[in-house]
C-alpha cells in the first residue's frame, strides 16, 4: 500500500471514529434530558397525588360530619386547617419513596402574595423554593388561590447523572478502548510498512554489495581463461589473489546476515573467555589506522591503566568494536576524528567511542539498534551496510549482560558508551541463557 493511500484510510478511519464519539456524546446528551423530562413528569404527579390525597380526607371527613348532623363546624380560616403539617410530610415521602427519592430535597405551601411561607421543610433553599420549577396551586383545598405548594431538587443534575453514571461509564470504557485500538492499529500498520521499507531497502543493498564481489571475481576469473595470462605466473597470482578476497569479502558479508538471523532467534552461543580489554581494544584500533590515515583522521585512545580482566566472547566483543569504529569512520563528512576512552568503577568497566561525524537525529536515536534500520546520511552516498551492525552490538552487549547508551547530536558528532558488568559470573551467564 502507496503511502498516499495509507494516509487517505487513517483519515478515513480517525473521520469514522471522531464521529462514533460525536454521536455517543449526542446520545448520552439526549439520555440525560430525557431522564430529566421522566424526572420533571414524575415529581408533577407525585405532588398532584399528594394534594389529592389530602382532598379525600379532607371530603371523607366532610362527609363524615354530614353524616353525623354537623355540617356547620368552625369555619376554617388558615390554611393549616386544610392541612395537616404532618400529613404533608408523610405523604411526601411515601409518594417520592417510590421514586427513589427520600432525602436532597425541600418544600413548603407558601402564599404568593406576600411569600409567606405556612408550612413545610425549607431550612435552607427559601428563594429557590420561591423560583422553583416545581409548584402546585392548591386552590382545590384553601381559598383563596394565592397558596402554592413547591418544591426544590438542589440536587437533581447530580441525582440524574448518578442514575445514568453505570451507562455512561461503561460507554466511556468502549470509547477508550476503541481509541486504543484505533491508535494500536494505526501505530502497527506504520511500524509493518516501515519494516517493509528497511526489508526493501536491506534487499537492494544486499544485491548491490553481493553483485559487486560477484562481478569482480567473474572479471577476474574471465582473465585467467585467457592464454596470455597463464603464460605470466604473476598475473595468475594476482587474478587469484583478488578472487580469494572478494570471495572473502562476499563470506563476511553472509556472515552478517547469518549472524544477524542468528541473533533474531537467539541461537547464537557466546564463549567467554577472561580477557585483556585494553589488548583487546589496542589490536581493533590498530586494525583500523591505516583507514583512518587514509582518510587523513585520527583515532585517539585513552585507556585505563591496569583494567580488571573481563569474562567475555573475544571474537564476538572485537566485533562490537570493529562496528562501532567503523561506523564513525563511515558516517564523518571530512576526515574522521574517533576517540576511544575507557573507565572503571566498581561495579563496571565503561568503554566509550565518540567521533565528530554527521550525528543522529533525535527520532533516529530511537531506531538505530533495530535490525536492518540504517540512518538517512543526506548527501553522503558512500556508505555501505545491510543495517545490522549496531544491532549486532546492541545484542551481544546485553548477551554480556551489559547495555549501550548513545548521545548524539546532529552536525556535532555521536557518542556510543558501553557498560559491562564486572562481576558477570558464569552463574549469571548460564542464567542469562537460560532465558
Amino acid at each position: 500500500m502507496t503511502g498516499k493511500k495509507l494516509n487517505i484510510l487513517v483519515i478515513t478511519a480517525l473521520l469514522s471514529l471522531l464521529g462514533v464519539v460525536v454521536m455517543q456524546v449526542y446520545w448520552v446528551r439526549n439520555a440525560v434530558q430525557l431522564k430529566e423530562e421522566q424526572f420533571n413528569r414524575s415529581v408533577g404527579i407525585a405532588m398532584k397525588t399528594v394534594l389529592n390525597r389530602i382532598l379525600e380526607l379532607n371530603t371523607d371527613e366532610a362527609l363524615r360530619q354530614i353524616a353525623r348532623n354537623e355540617p356547620c363546624m368552625d369555619e376554617k380560616t388558615d390554611i393549616s386547617d386544610v392541612i395537616s403539617p404532618r400529613l404533608l410530610d408523610s405523604l411526601i415521602r411515601m409518594e417520592f419513596k417510590c421514586l427513589k427519592v427520600t432525602r436532597g430535597f425541600e418544600y413548603a405551601i407558601y402564599n404568593k402574595v406576600n411569600n409567606r411561607f405556612a408550612m413545610g421543610s425549607f431550612a435552607t433553599f427559601r428563594q429557590e423554593i420561591l423560583d422553583s420549577e416545581y409548584q402546585q396551586s392548591v386552590e382545590a383545598l384553601f381559598k383563596p388561590g394565592s397558596y402554592y405548594f413547591s418544591i426544590y431538587f438542589p440536587q437533581k443534575r447530580s441525582g440524574v447523572f448518578m442514575q445514568l453514571l453505570g451507562w455512561m461509564l461503561l460507554s466511556a470504557a468502549f470509547l477508550l478502548a476503541m481509541a486504543a485500538s484505533f491508535w494500536l492499529t494505526i501505530r502497527t500498520v506504520y511500524l509493518q510498512k516501515k519494516w517493509s521499507e528497511m526489508k526493501t531497502d536491506f534487499m537492494n543493498n544486499m544485491t548491490h554489495e553481493f553483485k559487486t564481489p560477484i562481478s569482480t571475481i567473474a572479471v577476474a576469473a574471465e582473465m585467467l581463461m585467457k592464454q596470455e595470462v597463464n603464460a605470466d605466473s604473476s598475473r595468475i597470482r594476482k587474478y587469484a589473489g583478488v578472487i580469494l578476497s572478494e570471495k572473502n569479502r562476499l563470506q563476511n558479508q553472509v556472515e552478517q546476515v547469518l549472524q544477524s538471523a542468528m541473533l533474531e532467534k537467539g541461537d547464537i552461543n557466546l564463549r567467554f573467555r577472561e580477557t585483556d580489554m585494553n589488548r583487546l581494544i589496542l589490536q581493533i584500533a590498530d586494525s583500523f589506522q591505516f583507514r583512518v590515515l587514509e582518510a587523513k583522521g585520527s583515532l585517539q585512545l585513552s585507556l585505563a591503566e591496569n583494567p580488571p580482566l573481563m569474562q567475555l566472547d573475544r571474537h564476538h566483543f572485537a566485533n562490537v568494536l570493529a562496528n562501532l569504529i567503523d561506523n564513525a569512520i563511515k558516517y564523518s563528512r571530512e576526515a574522521p576524528v574517533i576517540a576511544l576512552q575507557t573507565k572503571v568503577t566498581p561495579e563496571a568497566f565503561i568503554l566509550e567511542v565518540s567521533d565528530k561525524g554527521i550525528g543522529i537525529s533525535k527520532e533516529n536515536q530511537k531506531l538505530v539498534f533495530k535490525n536492518l534500520f540504517r540512518v538517512h546520511t543526506g548527501n553522503l552516498h558512500n556508505v555501505k551496510g545491510f543495517g545490522i551492525g549496531l544491532f549486532y552490538v546492541k545484542r551481544i552487549v546485553e548477551m554480556h549482560g551489559g547495555r549501550i547508551d548513545l548521545e548524539s547530536e546532529v552536525g556535532q558528532g555521536t557518542v556510543f558508551r558501553l557498560f559491562l558488568p564486572r562481576h558477570f559470573t558464569l552463574k549469571t551467564k548460564a542464567e542469562y541463557e537460560n532465558n
